[in-house]
């Protein structure tokens, strides 16, 4: 796994590896558009309390953190910082799953189908 942007990042902010900036920015690029951003957000849900929300964004909220990776901006909102602090957003591409990932040292716990956390 290849770490994209800086790798010496201090304690605040998301990771997003090179494979999840690539795979992004190709959607992006099906879709047309240069405005939007990549946004992560945790919201109350699933089975373990809170579910990841990863989706593309034209809004720029107060408190936003933004980091920019390889040309992809990445937004997380001030009440979801918190729980993604240090989280590694990748893209696995493989036999047995594709899509993106997310490694969150924050998380205690996560249900069965790892879809939500806690």
């Amino acid at each position: 796994m290849t770490v994209s942007g800086e790798t010496t990042q201090e304690t605040t902010g998301v990771i997003l590896t090179d494979a999840a900036a690539e795979k992004a920015k190709g959607l992006l690029e099906q879709e047309g558009r240069d405005d939007l951003a990549l946004r992560v957000a945790v919201q109350p849900g699933g089975c373990s309390g809170l579910i990841y929300q990863l989706f593309f964004d034209e809004r720029e909220m107060d408190g936003d953190q933004i980091q920019e990776f390889d040309g992809l901006a990445v937004r997380v909102d001030r009440m979801s910082a918190p729980y993604l602090t240090g989280a590694t957003i990748d893209f696995v591409d493989s036999i047995e799953k594709q899509g993106f990932t997310i490694d969150n040292p924050n998380a205690s716990g996560s249900c069965a189908c790892g879809d939500s956390f806690n």
